[in-house]
């Protein structure tokens, strides 16, 4: 079992590394074979799906152990 502090460090950093994968792809789909206009609805996609991913890193690893201490 990881202790809170590292589970919080390696979410973080593993948001990161698909925050970084994501906007790259959306970067290669923007500017290649679809096109900018073509390329907005994915990042728009992308980017609500990204804002969920923090959402979900925030609510699993600082606030359940918020909720932990309290018991």
């Amino acid at each position: 079992m990881l202790s809170n502090t590292a589970q919080k460090v390696l979410a973080i950093l593993a948001t990161l590394l698909v925050c970084i994968f994501v906007l790259g792809l959306s970067h290669s789909i923007s500017t290649g074979f679809a096109g900018f206009w073509l390329g907005i609805p994915f990042l728009i996609i992308a980017l609500a799906v990204l804002v969920m991913a923090w959402v979900d890193v925030y609510q699993e690893t600082f606030k359940s152990s918020d909720n932990q201490d309290n018991r």
